[in-house]
């Protein structure tokens, strides 16, 4: 019985405190190396040389008309959104540090 009500009670905390545990994001800083702003896609290239193609999330209200090619960018994809759905995108300027992804 008392296996059972503790068992209750970390379901409960795991209930309310999951999510937001999984919503949250990464975030990815490199170059643009490609861009369709009409298409609403763009390929960054990291520090390591991995591109990775992004689209942005219709519902995040991103521009991409001031991007360019060469352009610095932190992107951020969150959790909830399908795979590389971009959720922010920000230009970054000389000097600007990113913080690493968690994982």
């Amino acid at each position: 019985m008392r296996s059972i009500a503790a068992f209750l009670v970390c379901a409960a905390a795991f209930a309310l405190l999951a999510p937001p545990l999984l919503a949250e994001g990464r975030t990815v800083a490199g170059t643009i190396v490609r861009i369709d702003a009409a298409a609403g896609t763009f390929t960054v290239k990291d520090a390591a040389g991995a591109a990775w193609s992004y689209k942005v999330d219709p519902d995040a209200g991103i521009d991409l008309g001031p991007f360019r090619e060469g352009d610095r960018v932190a992107v951020t994809i969150a959790r909830p959104t399908p795979l590389n759905m971009v959720t922010a995108a920000d230009l970054l300027r000389k000097g600007d540090r990113v913080g690493k992804a968690g994982y």
